[in-house]
């Protein structure tokens, strides 16, 4: 595969290869924005597009306007994919996209297509994999060129306005392009046709199918392992591990292994991750809350975007590594995300905001990171304490500042201050809510405000974690709220949409968004046992059957049968930072399958692990979602039917006892006069599960063979 990416990448005279982490050029006092120029991105509802309004490029959103032009005119057209909380992106448009020169290039070449990888995740697979392929790395702000015909034929990242460091200015690129299409445009028509069979063959590659199997869990693991830094933590290529991702599903992959198996050096791995993550400059020290990823080894310099996706699914699996171990430190840093993204990232109708911005005033992490002389005018006598603490000195530890760390415990600061463990942490959560006091007065990054369907479905799945773990109402109560939003604002007509803002949600849901809810609507139905939740996942498993379940081998296309046709129909379950949808349909169908009894609902999910057996079975580290997914799906699931009264305290010891059961091979009900009937119309295993001689009783089951009822919780027997 790799000699077929630097073939793509020399027959197509690519100029150079992408950097992600250029030395970017300063401000330009005379190139500021045109605030009176409004193109065609004023009237879209995207934040990051709507931050390219004023630019002098004409740019179009992806629609049949820009595309039709293109073929009118057979003009090549140049795609510019980001998101709004993208530093590179921001550079890259404050460089070129305002620079009247660049943008006039830009327009007599090119029809030009900004596209917001958020809102578009099927466009951003697609030519993602061409950058990949033709240059062997990718990122963004994405730069694609293409025909017509939307075959890409040269593509890179972010472009300097002139060369620099070995890479070729924008404009150099372009006139490169356009001479390529002017001079050689039936050997560009041809290699990009050769792209475009490449793409489909990739991202909808035909599998054998087989049985899933235990073994994927430990080729997973082997592989895993194989690129775990030992002395921080996280994953990486050896010696440099960096840039480095948190990770979430492999580490909850990790521990449910290290649960199942009894394999310490994965439980040892997953902790030293997530303990030395906390620790380090990409958790928010003072508000909580993960930061997008670490751009050293040491997790000390993060990219400072903060993203719902990341903070909803490591929320989760502090959760479960704290159920597994009884930390203090994974329930604090589950809390603490919890409240943050509660605090910082909702809105007053109840949904999820998508991200926050990395930069302020023009310049990344700015809000975040302080001097020396600010901690002590902030804090005094105290700021000795909590500069030994969270890594604070005259120089800094990034670009002159300081990036706040917790290099000490409180145990080990007690004896060099004299004072008691139980005082220094008094004292360190006093001075960081002053010095938090002192950064909500700075000018803060701007949030992504749109809420984007699956993105939510993660967040209302780590509230019900949150509380399930937690027992705080709270979370509980967001979690229901954003799923409320989501039936009233992005339902219609039967089917979802993708994403909503200022009361404007429009673009079909992806197979993304509806697993990733249809899962989170379980995960409520098993805090409050409501079962308009499961009527509601049912309607979306239904659409999910009927709209994108390939019924040629049983998996799962990332758009639907209505969805606009593209060069390329993804069935990939290859991730990178969250789930694919393929796992989490597979989930969603598994749970909902044994939750409701329906047993042809449950062969739905484990098709699709038949389907992707091959793939599971050699690069499982690729699909750490799916990997999860077999495991729960050969790990003899079990149900737990609770018949009784939800206050009762052998009920709610029941409840207790399910939920901390590691790893989570079970689902659960609880079943009582005030939902037997409305549970009993989507629940197919509810008969003859009644309280026995007035007593709350708990039924568990296997497919539907159960165990006999148990009325006294100490005699529930999981294995």
């Amino acid at each position: 595969m790799r000699r077929l990416f630097l073939g793509l990448a020399s027959a197509l005279l690519i100029l150079g290869q992408p950097l992600l982490c250029a030395q970017e050029s300063p401000p330009d006092p005379d190139r500021k924005p045109q605030e009176n120029h409004l193109n065609r991105l004023a009237k879209e509802t995207s934040p990051y597009l709507l931050q390219h309004q004023h630019n002098p490029v004409d740019w179009y959103p992806w629609g049949k306007e820009a595309l039709e032009r293109a073929k009118k005119e057979d003009k090549v057209i140049f795609l510019s994919i980001g998101y709004s909380a993208c530093h590179w992106c921001h550079v890259m448009e404050r460089e070129s996209f305002e620079n009247p020169k660049i943008a006039a290039l830009m327009n007599e070449h090119f029809v030009c297509i900004k596209v917001d990888r958020e809102e578009r995740p099927d466009i951003d697979e697609i030519y993602m994999a061409a950058v990949q392929a033709m240059t062997g790395q990718g990122g963004w702000p994405m730069s694609v060129w293409m025909t017509p015909e939307l075959q890409p034929f040269f593509a890179g990242t972010y472009y300097p306005p002139e060369d620099k460091m070995g890479m070729p200015g924008f404009p150099k690129v372009m006139e490169h392009v356009s001479g390529l299409w002017r001079d050689r445009r039936d050997e560009v028509r041809s290699r990009s046709k050769e792209v475009a069979d490449y793409l489909r063959k990739t991202l909808a590659a035909e599998a054998a199918a087989g049985e899933p199997s235990l073994a994927s869990q430990e080729t997973f693991v082997k592989q895993s392992l194989g690129r775990f830094d030992e002395e921080f933590g996280g994953f990486g290529n050896a010696p440099a591990f960096a840039p480095k991702f948190p990770h979430a599903s492999e580490l909850s992959m990790l521990l449910r292994y290290a649960a199942r198996a009894g394999d310490k050096q994965s439980l040892a791995a997953a902790e030293r991750s997530l303990e030395r993550m906390a620790a380090g400059g990409i958790y928010d020290q003072i508000a909580g809350g993960f930061h997008r990823y670490s751009t050293d080894r040491e997790w000390l310099a993060p990219h400072f975007e903060k993203m719902l996706y990341d903070n909803s699914l490591l929320a989760q699996t502090y959760a479960e590594a704290h159920v597994l171990t009884g930390k203090p430190l994974y329930a604090r840093i589950l809390r603490e995300t919890l409240d943050y993204m509660l605090r910082e990232m909702r809105n007053p109708e109840g949904g999820f905001y998508s991200t926050q911005d990395a930069d302020s005033e023009g310049v990344e992490g700015k809000f975040f990171v302080w001097t020396e002389e600010e901690i002590r005018e902030i804090l005094g006598e105290d700021a000795k304490l909590f500069a030994a603490a969270y890594d604070v000195s005259a120089g800094g530890n990034w670009e002159g500042h300081n990036i706040l760390r917790r290099v000490r415990s409180d145990e080990q600061l007690a004896p060099e201050f004299d004072l008691e463990v139980a005082a220094i942490g008094e004292r360190l959560q006093d001075a960081c809510a002053r010095v938090l006091a002192v950064r909500l007065q700075r000018i803060a990054p701007g949030t992504d405000d749109k809420v984007l369907t699956a993105w939510n479905g993660m967040a209302i799945a780590a509230c019900a974690k949150g509380y399930q773990v937690l027992g705080d109402e709270r979370y509980l109560d967001a979690g229901r709220a954003a799923a409320e939003f989501l039936f009233r604002e992005l339902w219609s007509d039967g089917h979802l949409l993708r994403t909503w803002r200022e009361g404007t949600a429009h673009l079909n849901a992806y197979l993304e968004d509806y697993a990733f809810l249809a899962d989170a609507l379980i995960s409520l139905f098993e805090c409050d046992f409501d079962p308009a939740w499961i009527e509601k996942a049912n309607l979306l498993l239904a659409v999910m059957e009927s709209e994108f379940r390939d019924d040629s081998d049983g998996s799962f296309f990332f758009t639907g049968d209505k969805h606009e046709a593209l060069i390329a129909r993804s069935k990939s379950v290859s991730e990178s930072s969250i789930p694919s949808g393929v796992a989490m349909a597979t989930i969603a169908f598994l749970r909902a399958g044994l939750i409701t009894g329906d047993e042809r609902v449950f062969e739905i999910g484990y098709e699709c692990l038949r389907a992707n057996a091959q793939f599971l079975e050699s690069y499982p580290i690729a699909s750490p979602g799916l990997v999860l997914a077999a495991d729960f799906a050969l790990a003899d699931p079990r149900e737990l039917v609770i018949a009784g009264d939800p206050g009762d305290p052998s009920v709610l010891a029941f409840l207790e006892s399910a939920r901390k059961q590691f790893p989570y091979r079970h689902v659960v009900t609880l079943v009582h006069p005030g939902n037997r009937d409305a549970l009993a119309k989507t629940v197919k295993i509810l008969g003859g599960k009644e309280p026995i001689d007035g007593k709350p009783a708990a039924y568990l089951c296997r497919r539907g063979v159960c165990d006999t009822p148990v009325t006294d919780p100490a005699q529930l027997q999981w294995r």
